[in-house]
């Protein structure tokens, strides 16, 4: 079910203001961390902080950094 939100701005920034159904169905409240990360078609993923998160992410990260040519090449 798709929960609508506005861009604002906020001081000299833009964002959103999570609904309180939004903060419900991620599990966090305020003070969390999110997690926003690319997906298909021009959309992001919002993930919630989950323990080891971080730690993949920065594996994760390191191997593309190392890879990158490979990577490059096998997306051809």
């Amino acid at each position: 079910m798709p929960i609508e939100t506005k861009v604002r701005r906020i001081g000299n920034s833009l964002g959103i203001v999570l609904p309180k159904e939004a903060l419900q169905a991620l599990k966090v409240q305020e003070g969390d961390i999110l997690y926003l990360t690319e997906s298909p078609q021009c959309s992001l993923r919002v993930t919630a902080n989950q323990p080891g998160f971080e730690e993949k992410m920065r594996i994760a990260m390191d191997g593309m950094n190392r890879y990158r040519n490979a990577l490059k090449e096998l997306a051809k």
